[in-house]
């Protein structure tokens, strides 16, 4: 098969062996994530047979894979400014701006983070594909601040790690509707793509689990500022969740009110810090950044409202 490889192993351990964690620890430089979509998707072959990843590998099975060459990145590097809060030689740490798409899709090829890095950095990871390289997390266009990019496999798969079992420390800045009436509160509700507008993310039942925990930081009379930590990131989170308990995002022009009283370009909600461990060093980093202009120029303005 074209732009294909295929390779074979022969299972000589006397203990049974789960096929993932016998194909992760032959490509350590994967994600285990990665070798789970390649068997579920038929890549992955034990004695000429389909098997799913929790399959229990015994003395003799032969297991083919099939793995696809890298494909030649299409996507053009501009000379965009970027605001890098860190950098070394596995991390970069941008504070994003608001209306930056994070990495190109459908319709969006150019005037992204991931054209900028590339200008600005050769060296990233290629877990997430051609269109993603480096992206461990995303933030949305409209949704300004920090997030952590990784410049090579190994960093990219500590850094996932750290996502997927939830100990990353992710804070972030909003402006609600109305006045909420707890000083503190979570919203624990699963998350899935809304039954009729596919378009947008929903509160549906038998979804990812999803949990968000909000803090009240000041009170005005028609809104509310909060801190979110979020626990899980599923896709527009925060956006539904404060949807979800009637207090959308200020500037929110998919989950929040349909007349806004505000010119805006999006929702008020800003990824001020970011915290992790450093995957080489495995020390402890946090990392801020100020909530921009425009956010602080409308609580200025709800905040004198009578």
């Amino acid at each position: 098969m074209k732009n294909m490889k295929i390779k074979e192993f022969l299972f000589e351990e006397n203990e049974s062996m789960r096929l993932d964690v016998f194909l992760h620890y032959k490509f350590r430089e994967k994600s285990r994530s990665y070798i789970q979509k390649l068997i579920e998707n038929g890549f992955v072959v034990v004695n000429n047979k389909v098997k799913k990843s929790n399959y229990k590998l015994r003395l003799q099975d032969r297991v083919c894979i099939t793995l696809k060459d890298p494909v030649k990145l299409d996507i053009e590097p501009e000379d965009i400014s970027l605001d890098i809060v860190y950098e070394d030689s596995y991390i970069i740490v941008v504070n994003k701006p608001q209306g930056m798409v994070v990495h190109p899709a459908a319709g969006v090829r150019n005037g992204t983070l991931v054209n900028a890095l590339l200008s600005h950095c050769k060296d990233l990871s290629g877990i997430n594909g051609v269109e993603r390289p480096g992206i461990v997390h995303r933030i949305d266009k409209d949704t300004s601040g920090i997030l952590v990019v990784a410049k090579n496999d190994f960093a990219h798969n500590k850094l996932a790690e750290q996502l997927k079992n939830h100990s990353m420390t992710r804070e972030y800045i909003a402006l609600v509707e109305g006045v909420l009436k707890d000083d503190s509160g979570v919203v624990d509700q699963p998350i899935a793509r809304h039954p009729k507008d596919k378009i947008k993310m929903a509160v549906v039942r038998g979804g990812k689990r999803a949990v968000t925990h909000y803090e009240v930081l000041d009170r005005f009379k028609n809104n509310t500022l909060i801190k979110c930590v979020l626990e899980t990131g599923r896709t527009h989170q925060i956006r539904v969740h404060m949807a979800y308990i009637r207090h959308p995002l200020v500037g929110d022009p998919v989950y929040g009110y349909k007349k806004q009283r505000f010119n805006l370009n999006g929702q008020l909600l800003h990824a001020k810090k970011l915290g992790f461990i450093h995957p080489k060093t495995g020390e402890y980093i946090e990392f801020e950044s100020d909530i921009p202009d425009y956010f602080k120029r409308i609580i200025n303005i709800v905040k004198n409202q009578k």
